[in-house]
C-alpha cells in the first residue's frame, strides 16, 4: 500500500515540449495495435475456461457500447454510426442480445458483476424502455451485484436527457453519470459542431444528484479549434461551478487521415503547440486551485472520490474506461468494437456494424482480434501500470512478485531512463522509481520506455502524450 500520493503536477512548459512525443495511452499492455486475427472464439473461450478455474474467480466489469449518435462532433475519434433514425436501434439490441446469451455461459455465475458500463456513441440514443430492457436482459444472463457499493456507470449527452429519463436510469441501477461537455464557449462549440448549453448540463447534473447517482463525471478537451486561454478559463470556472466530483481534460488529437469527421476542421483555427500547452498549464492551475486531485494523464478527482482513495491505496488501476478502481476483475466488453480482458487475453469485437451482425447471424461469437499475453507482457504491463496509476515503481518488491532480477531485465530501459533522470522527472529512493512533481504530465513518455513494442511500429499513428 501506499504511504503518500503521488506528487501534485508542476507544469513546466520547457519540459513539456522537449518530451511531448506520440505514443499510446496504455489503456492495454501490448496495445490494440498488436492484436492479432489469430485469435479468435476458441481463445475466448479457452481464456474464460482459465479464468474460471483460477483458485479465487476474479469478480466481472462489463462493458457495453452503444454506437449510434443522433449528429457527428467533428473532434470525435470513437467508433460511432451517424443516424437521426432511433429504429436502427431494435437491430443492433437484437444481435447484441445474441452476443449476450452467446458470452455469459462462459462464466461461472458466482462471478458477480460489479461494475458495469454503457459508453458510445450515445448511450441515451436508446429510448428508457430500451435500456430497462437491456439491462434486464444482463441481469438474466449475468449476475448483477446489487449492493449499494457497485459502480454502474452511463455516458450521457445532456442535449437528449432530461430530469426523467435520469431517474428512470436510477430506478435501473445506475449510480454514475459521465457527461460529455468539452467546452462551453459558442465559438468552439459552433467550431466542433455541438452545440450544448451551461444550463441544460447543469440541469442534468442537478437531476442526477437528486436522483442519488453518487459520482458524477465530465469530459473536456483542451486544443480544440477557436480556444484562449480566456475563453478556456471561463469554461473550466463555469465547470468548477457545477462541481463534478471528477474531470476528465483530453488533449484533442488532430488526425484527419484517421477519423473523417476532423476533415470538418480548419486547421487554420486550432491553437499552436506553445498555445496548447498554455492551455494545459491553465487546465492543471483551475483544477488543483480548486481542490481537485491530479489522478494522472487527463484524470482529476475530487480528494475524497474512489478514484483518488484507490490511488492513495495503490489499488488503481488502467482499463479500456480509462482509471478504474476495479483492479481484479475480468472486463467483458458487449457490443460492436468492444474490447474485453479475460485472465491473460485481451480480445476485440467486429469494429464495423456488418461484421458485427455477419458473426453473430452466423453462429458465432463477433471476435475480430486479440492477443494473449506472454510472461514479459504481463511483466511490463504491470510496470507501465504502476507509474501511471500510483506514479512509483517500487522495483525490490516487484522483481520479488515476479520472480526477476530488476536491474538485469530492465537494463535497455533504465538507460534510457537516464535522460529523464538527469532532467528531473524521474529520481530513484531506496529502490523505489519515483516520477517527480514536473514528470506527472510526462507519465506516458516516462512509462513508454518499459514498452518492448514501440521500436517495432513506427508505422502506428498514436496523439501526443500532452
Amino acid at each position: 500500500m501506499n504511504s503518500h500520493a503521488p506528487h501534485a503536477p508542476r507544469f513546466d512548459a520547457g519540459l513539456i515540449a522537449r518530451y511531448d512525443v506520440t505514443g499510446p495511452r496504455y489503456t492495454s499492455y501490448p496495445t490494440v495495435p498488436q492484436f492479432h486475427g489469430g485469435f479468435g472464439e476458441t481463445e475466448l473461450r479457452a481464456a474464460a475456461r482459465a479464468s474460471n478455474d483460477d483458485p479465487i474467480p476474479r469478480d466481472l466489469s462489463l462493458y457495453v457500447h452503444v454506437p449510434f449518435c443522433f449528429s457527428p462532433c467533428f473532434y470525435c475519434g470513437c467508433t460511432r454510426i451517424i443516424t437521426r433514425d432511433r429504429g436502427r436501434a431494435e437491430q443492433y439490441l437484437a444481435h447484441l442480445y445474441q452476443e449476450i446469451e452467446r458470452t455469459a455461459p462462459l462464466f461461472d455465475r458466482d462471478r458477480q458483476v460489479v461494475q458495469l458500463h454503457l459508453g458510445g456513441g450515445t448511450p441515451n440514443f436508446l429510448e428508457t424502455a430500451q435500456l430497462r430492457e437491456l439491462v434486464t436482459a444482463l441481469d438474466a444472463q449475468f449476475t448483477l451485484d446489487w449492493a449499494p457499493e457497485r459502480e454502474f456507470g452511463i455516458e450521457l449527452d445532456p442535449r437528449s436527457a432530461d430530469a426523467g429519463s435520469v431517474r428512470a436510469l436510477a430506478d435501473m441501477g445506475f449510480n454514475r453519470l459521465s457527461v460529455g461537455i468539452q467546452d462551453f464557449d459558442p465559438a468552439v462549440q459552433a467550431a466542433v459542431n455541438r452545440i450544448q448549453s451551461v444550463e441544460d448540463t447543469a440541469a442534468l447534473l442537478e437531476a442526477a444528484r437528486a436522483a442519488g447517482f453518487r459520482s458524477l463525471s465530465v469530459d473536456l478537451i483542451y486544443g480544440l479549434p477557436r480556444q484562449t486561454p480566456e475563453s478556456f478559463a471561463r469554461t473550466l470556472d463555469t465547470v468548477i461551478a457545477l462541481a463534478p466530483d471528477r474531470i476528465a481534460a483530453y488533449s484533442y488529437a488532430h488526425l484527419p487521415g484517421l477519423f473523417k469527421a476532423q476533415r470538418q476542421i480548419e486547421l487554420g483555427e486550432l491553437p499552436d503547440a506553445a498555445a496548447k500547452l498554455a492551455l494545459l498549464g491553465l487546465t492543471v492551475e483551475r483544477l488543483g486551485a480548486a481542490g481537485y486531485v491530479y489522478i494522472g494523464m487527463d484524470h482529476f478527482a475530487r480528494p475524497l472520490d474512489e478514484l483518488a482513495r484507490a490511488q492513495r491505496a495503490g489499488t488503481l488501476q488502467r482499463n479500456f474506461q480509462g482509471y478504474s478502481t476495479h483492479a481484479d476483475c475480468d472486463i467483458v466488453g458487449l457490443g460492436m468494437s468492444a474490447i474485453s480482458r479475460i485472465g491473460n487475453s485481451y480480445h476485440q469485437n467486429a469494429k464495423d456494424i456488418i461484421g458485427y451482425y455477419a458473426a453473430l447471424d452466423a453462429g458465432r461469437l463477433p471476435v475480430a482480434r486479440g492477443i494473449e499475453l506472454g510472461g514479459d507482457d504481463r511483466i511490463r504491463g504491470a510496470a507501465i501500470q504502476a507509474l501511471l496509476c500510483q506514479g512509483e515503481l517500487d522495483t525490490r518488491a516487484f522483481a520479488a512478485r515476479h520472480g526477476i532480477e530488476f536491474r538485469t531485465y530492465f537494463a535497455d530501459t533504465l538507460a534510457r531512463l537516464k535522460g529523464f533522470e538527469a532532467d528531473g522527472l524521474v529520481a530513484w529512493r531506496d529502490g523505489v522509481l519515483h516520477i517527480t512533481a514536473p514528470g506527472r504530465l510526462l507519465a506516458r513518455p516516462i512509462a513508454m520506455q518499459f514498452d518492448a513494442y514501440l521500436g517495432a511500429r513506427q508505422a502506428v499513428r498514436y496523439s501526443r502524450a500532452i
